[in-house]
Order: structure tokens, then sequence, then C-alpha cells
């Protein structure tokens, strides 16, 4: 049922051993140290627009597992369609750190060519598609990239990423009634994190739960605590084999907490309250994991604080490389969008350089007393 909450793990680190053993030791490691790297850039990415170096960033603070953990449930094979509160998304599918800190500053080595705003990524090799900022639109693609994967007889899968907010957008309607009328193998996965913004969910839905919105487009939905891995990755697996079997969508609502704030332009002292905050840590999704995979003798305290050190080595490494690296050349503006540049294009191009080497020959002149 929509209503029953999916738990394997609680806050102490023990769990249910019958859902446990879907994963193996090796993989549950592997989401641990994801959910720590994705972790510590948002704290070093955090600090470095407080300090003007970047411009703007969406924190995943208390998230982590929800993303994380569902994205090693999909095949590599399958396509993702994130939000902005996804870097962990990307982290699993092997980006490196350098292409996401190169896209936060939008420098020459970005491989966007810094079109977007910071995190709104797009990196194709991990079949990541770039992030959008209106609320929702990822649904419909995503419903989209599935149909043409069931119209070509092939086994992929697309998962998809949104908050609660999204649910009342036209794509959510649009997106899911479309999936569910036609069958398509794509995985829905609503981040209930309780807040868009500042408006709370009371305030978004009149539904007991997000999860039974799938009843009324006639596919399954499932509830799930956002901040236990193991049960999200069980509820994803599931989804997505029963997916890739024919069985067509499933929405998963995973109930987690945004536990900082919206973005850097927000502050959620002034909307929320902080002893709500503060419950919600003692639920903190890595605190939890650690516990678990302490408890089952797969890790310690020596390779946790080795871990967060070197992770935290490499992001600043990475954030002090990324910040003397110069903005993409002007006329990378004419690229990537014609095979072939119209003559128009060619003309506004070569009066920019023109323009610009002009300007160059000036700096370099005697100031004109």
């Amino acid at each position: 049922m929509a209503e029953k909450l999916l738990q394997t793990t609680r806050a102490d680190g023990s769990g249910d051993k019958k859902m446990d053993s879907s994963a193996t030791p090796d993989l549950l490691k592997k989401i641990y140290r994801t959910m720590v790297v994705t972790r510590a850039l948002g704290e070093r990415a955090e600090v470095a627009q407080r300090t003007g170096k970047i411009g703007f960033y969406v924190p995943t603070l208390g998230q982590e597992a929800s993303h994380v953990a569902s994205t090693a449930a999909m095949e590599a094979t399958d396509w993702i369609y994130p939000s902005y509160r996804n870097v962990g998304v990307a982290l699993w599918r092997g980006v490196a750190i350098h292409h996401i800190v190169d896209q936060l500053f939008g420098n020459a080595n970005d491989l966007t060519k810094g079109r977007q705003m910071p995190v709104h990524y797009s990196f194709p090799k991990g079949l990541f598609v770039s992030v959008s900022s209106p609320i929702g639109t990822q649904i419909v693609q995503a419903t989209g990239t599935a149909m043409a994967a069931k119209i070509r007889g092939d086994r992929t899968v697309v998962s998809t990423y949104f908050g609660d907010g999204a649910t009342s957008s036209n794509d959510f309607h649009t997106g899911m009634n479309f999936a569910g009328v036609f069958k398509a193998p794509v995985v829905f996965i609503c981040e209930n994190n309780h807040w868009a913004i500042s408006v709370p969910v009371s305030g978004q839905t009149a539904s007991a739960t997000m999860a039974q919105k799938a009843e009324a487009y006639g596919f399954e939905g499932v509830r799930v605590d956002g901040n236990d891995a193991l049960a999200v990755y069980a509820a994803t697996k599931a989804a997505a084999d029963k997916a890739r079997a024919g069985g067509g969508p499933t929405l998963i609502e995973t109930v987690t907490f945004r536990m900082g704030s919206h973005s850097t332009s927000d502050e959620w002292k002034r909307y929320r309250d902080a002893k709500e905050v503060e419950e919600w840590k003692k639920r903190d999704p890595i605190d939890a994991l650690r516990r678990h995979i302490e408890k089952k003798k797969l890790w310690n305290a020596a390779e946790d604080e080795a871990l967060w050190a070197r992770v935290r080595e490499e992001l600043n490494a990475a954030f002090k490389v990324a910040e003397k690296v110069a903005a993409p050349p002007l006329e990378t503006l004419f690229d990537d969008v014609y095979a072939d540049l119209p003559p128009i294009l060619r003309e506004q191009r070569d009066s920019l350089l023109a323009e610009r080497h002009a300007h160059q020959k000036d700096e370099g002149a005697a100031f004109p007393l």
C-alpha cells in the first residue's frame, strides 16, 4: 500500500536481515563512500559560494541516501533525468569531481562551456541528462525516453527525480498519465523533503502521501524511508526490475528532509522551526548507514576518518585548480548548435573576434595623455 513506509535500517544501525541481503557488502560500502563525497562536496561548495568564488549552490544535506542508493539500484545503461539536488547521482555514475567543480565555476574546462548556471550539470557519458531550472520538466522528458526504449525493444529503464513541490506541476500529471497509459519503463522518484523552498508539504497537497498519487494513473506507488539507504535501494531495484520486465512504471516517494536551506540564496531559519531540523538531524542518513556497516564489521572509525580526510583533500585541490582556470573563450558561444555554422552566425563570430582583437591591441597602447 502507498501509505506504508518501507524501512530496513534503523537509526542505531540495526536492520531487517531479509532486506539487508539485497545489497552486497562492497555495494554498501560504495554507497556510503559516495554519500560522504556528496556531503563533503556540498560543504566545500557552500564555502566557495559564501566567499564569492562561485555564484550559487543547491545543498543536498540530509538527502544523500535518497538519490545515491536509488541510482545504485539502476543499471549503468539506464538513463537518468535528475533535478538540481542530485549531484550524488553524477558521482555514482563515475563523473570525476573536477568535472563537477569546473561546472560550478563555469570555466574553460566546464563540459557545458559555462552555458549553464551552477549545479545544472550535464554528463552524457554517465547518461545524466542536463538539469533544468523549470520544475518538473524532466518528468515528461524521462517518460519520452522510456517510451523510446520500449519502442526500440531494448531493456533500458529510465529514472527521474523531483521534489514534493514538482507534484503540483503540469508536467507531473502529463508524465505520470502518459507513463501509466502506455506502461513506460520509468521509475519516478519523488524526494519528499517536506519543503518546496518555503512551502511545507501540507501546503502542496491534500493527499495523505505522494506515493498514493500513482493510483490515479493506474500504477504502483511505494513509500520508503528516504534516509534509509538499504530501503531506498531495495525499493528502486524492485521498481527497475519490474519496468525492465514490461511491468510499467512505479512512483517511489522517498520520505526525507532537507536539513539545510533550499539553496545558497535562501535562509531556512526564516520559515522553519529549528526543533524540526534538530529532530531530523538525529536521522542523518550518513550516520545511519555508517552505524549499519560498522555493526556488520564492514567499516571502522579509522577507515571513516581516513575517507573524510582524503575526500576533503581532493575537493580542496579541485577547487583551487578550478578557480584559476579562465572563462570559456567567447567564440565557443557559436559551437555545438549547428553542424555547419550559417553565414549570419559566421559573420557575427568573425565580427566578435575582430572586435576583441582590436580591444586587446588598444589595451597594450600607452595611456593617451
